[in-house]
């Protein structure tokens, strides 16, 4: 089943024409994956990004929030979410491959083989297209060569090498004078790194069901023919050191993880029943605009720094030196003249209503006020997704009255790297006021 953010799922089929739905037993299964769905940061909740709720009549229902990506049951019925991407400029949906443009963004995703182009994404669901991206990644190391390395062995041979074991030699050699049990270094393909990459093939190839991926793992455990499969993949892991010599393991020793261990992107991991890839839009969306504007505004010789440190609410408690309270804008952008200018990034559709604020947070305004004052720079910008509601409001700018002003701006994530240039144009310092179309906005009326 491919669904949409925000969409909803049901599991009674007397509203199917209304809903999407699925089968009773498999969306009795989800409701069971998502109480017993597995989080590692104590202050999270899934039912905070998958909300169950409950109509009368229709029964629960399920709606998926803010993190997408795939879901698969114990009873192998696969959950597709897709963020909610909107093509404002009449261009043809083409969602999912957006969004693996944007995941390329991220900093745990094989981008150096990866692209568009050589991935079959409209006949591929997620979890295909994610096994589909780790062979690539594979197939580039095999290209490159799969490292090798001394290995400690013992044996008992007819020949003479390395270091005689004495006390071993004694006891199986009595009777056996032509034999010596010794000790020594042996050069070989079977470590660690190779182990976990031979043991992922295997899982991958027992539950891919695309058989142009299954013909591509064939292929592939050729050439780990001479490595043994990983026996404790915790241990292996545990000897996996990254460093010039292993560049090439970083990001198949992530992957990996991810498959054999059932894990996510995300602070929340699959369960013994289910697995999931999760990822949180927030960070896909900051990921994917600092990356393109970092792209772009380089090229002016501006500087971008993505979640800048070092600001804090506060310096002082009880009147001794205490830094409390940490700043992290998404983006500080520095201008080749010095000057500075925040950005933060928030996956959110806002709504063409000023009596409403335009549906943006006060705690994010209160937030950006903070930013101002800290950072000492009169020009903070919040920076959404656009939205066919908001694709001809023009400038929209909060002037708090004392220095501070919140402008909005609206990424086309379909057409990102046009919409970082717009920006740019936007933030030159010779673009004046007086040639942009603006709408002002009395601070005290925008927040209350």
């Amino acid at each position: 089943m491919e669904l949409k953010e925000f969409e909803t799922v049901i599991g009674n089929p007397d509203y199917k024409d209304q809903y999407k739905c699925m089968d009773k037993n498999s969306f009795a299964e989800l409701i069971e994956f998502i109480h017993a769905f597995d989080s590692d940061d104590a202050e999270s909740d899934v039912l905070d990004f998958i909300k169950i709720g409950y109509k009368r009549n229709l029964g629960e229902t399920v709606t998926f929030k803010n993190y997408v990506g795939l879901i698969q049951m114990k009873n192998n019925y696969q959950i597709q979410v897709l963020p909610k991407i909107e093509f404002v400029n009449g261009e043809k949906d083409e969602t999912k491959q957006v969004f693996m443009k944007m995941l390329r963004s991220m900093k745990d995703f094989p981008s150096k083989v990866f692209t568009n182009a050589n991935l079959k994404t409209d006949r591929m669901n997620l979890y295909e297209v994610f096994i589909n991206m780790y062979l690539q990644e594979v197939r580039a190391l095999v290209k490159h060569g799969i490292k090798s390395s001394y290995a400690r062995q013992e044996d008992n041979l007819t020949v003479y090498k390395g270091k005689l074991m004495v006390n071993e030699h004694i006891k199986a050699n009595l009777a056996h004078k032509e034999r010596f049990y010794v000790g020594f270094d042996e050069y070989q393909v079977n470590r660690p790194e190779n182990r976990l990459i031979k043991s992922t093939l295997l899982k991958l190839q027992s539950i891919s069901s695309s058989a142009e991926n299954g013909k591509e793992i064939r292929q592939l455990l050729t050439s780990f023919e001479l490595v043994e499969p990983s026996k404790n993949y915790d241990k292996d892991f545990a000897k996996v050191v990254i460093d010039r010599n292993t560049k090439d393991y970083e990001m198949l020793m992530k992957w990996s993880k991810v498959f054999l261990k059932d894990k996510s992107f995300t602070t929340f991991s699959g369960t013994d029943n289910a697995r999931a890839l999760l990822f949180p839009m927030e960070k896909v969306f900051e990921s994917y605009v600092a990356r393109n504007m970092k792209k772009v505004f380089n090229r002016a010789n501006w500087e971008v720094s993505a979640q800048d440190k070092g600001h804090f609410l506060f310096n002082t408690l009880n009147g001794e030196k205490h830094r409390k309270f940490a700043l992290r804008p998404d983006l500080v952008v520095t201008r080749d003249d010095g000057s500075v200018v925040i950005l933060d990034t928030k996956w959110k559709s806002l709504v063409n209503d000023k009596g409403a604020n335009y549906g943006i947070s006060q705690a994010d305004m209160y937030q950006m006020y903070a930013y101002s004052k800290k950072y000492g720079t009169p020009e903070i910008w919040l920076l959404y997704p656009v939205n066919a509601a908001m694709k001809d409001s023009g400038r929209i700018t909060f002037d708090s009255g004392d220095g501070a002003t919140v402008s909005l701006f609206f990424v086309d994530v379909a057409n990102i790297e046009k919409s970082m240039e717009e920006l740019l144009l936007i933030l030159s310092p010779n673009n004046t006021e007086e040639n942009l179309t603006e709408e002002n906005i009395d601070g005290a009326d925008a927040v209350g």
